[in-house]
């Protein structure tokens, strides 16, 4: 991938935090931390690694995502309306009554929301059932899938790790997104998880440990995995809480935040659209 591509999915990830910002203040609270910390991978996936088609979300070869951490679906409502799975004004009636992008990731309700995710360790499990149903009906599309480093307190995401590798589903390719917090304090308080990628190689697994925040790197990570034959691959993204939203950055709780003041809500916004600018500047002369 060239300096100028980087930069235009730079450019996307920027996007993803401000409309993930708009939408969250909209409602005037959310789930802030945990979307803005995947707002790289999301870019690279949906901006250049999956076979997607927006106007055909139901495609029969697509690639397929699971947000297994649907707590986060305000990063992923973003993104899809960025991508124009539905219109941009969409993301304003996030969590509202009557609307089609609930708190967490419903595949009845939202249009490119492949799996129903949001009890914290399902999403690994639904993710690998599609990688392997799509093997034997013979396809060659890829599942890919997200969880937190919290959620994979759940014994669930040990026994999707063993089935997986048992599977030998290597187009099954699972990022863990590494922010070093979870819903009531850091995971080395709560539960220590140790070597992340290190457990999953104990698991048969091919993994990688690398900075979440790097296109680059991501992108790399993503190519390696698909060269891993005969397993699944783990790609621990390494990152931080809240990345993008000053507030967030800067709150130590930063789960799940309010926004009441809309003079602050309304400067840090512009803080955000100003560095979209910024950057598509940077790419325009590039």
């Amino acid at each position: 991938m060239d300096a100028k591509r980087i930069k235009e999915l730079e450019i996307f990830a920027a996007r993803i935090r401000l409309e993930t910002f708009r939408e969250i203040t909209t409602l005037g609270f959310g789930h802030i931390g945990g979307a803005m910390s995947i707002a790289d991978v999301l870019a690279v996936l949906y901006g250049e690694k999956m076979h997607i088609d927006p106007s055909d979300p139901k495609m029969e070869d697509r690639d397929y995502f699971a947000l297994s951490k649907g707590h986060a679906g305000p990063a992923l409502y973003a993104t899809l309306a960025l991508k124009g799975y539905f219109p941009m004004e969409m993301l304003k009636t996030l969590n509202q009554p009557g609307t089609n992008l609930p708190s967490h990731c419903s595949r009845v309700h939202t249009p490119g929301v492949d799996l129903t995710t949001g009890s914290l360790g399902q999403g690994i499990s639904t993710a690998i059932g599609a990688a392997l149903a799509s093997r034997i009906l013979g396809g060659d599309n890829y599942s890919y899938c997200i969880v937190g480093d919290g959620e994979c307190n759940e014994g669930q995401i040990w026994e999707g790790a063993l089935l997986a590798a048992h599977q030998k589903l290597d187009h099954f390719i699972l990022f863990v997104d590494a922010n070093k917090k979870q819903l009531d304090g850091t995971t080395d308080q709560i539960c220590s998880m140790g070597d992340i990628a290190g457990k999953f190689a104990a698991f048969g697994w091919d993994a990688q440990s690398i900075d979440g925040h790097s296109i680059s790197e991501i992108s790399e990570a993503i190519d390696h995995a698909k060269e891993a034959a005969g397993k699944p691959s783990c790609i621990v993204l390494n990152t931080v809480k809240g990345k993008g939203c000053r507030p967030a950055e800067e709150t130590a709780a930063n789960h799940h935040l309010m926004f009441p003041d809309a003079e602050a809500n309304r400067q840090e916004e512009e803080r955000m659209n100003s560095l979209v600018k910024e950057l598509t500047e940077e790419w325009r002369n590039m």
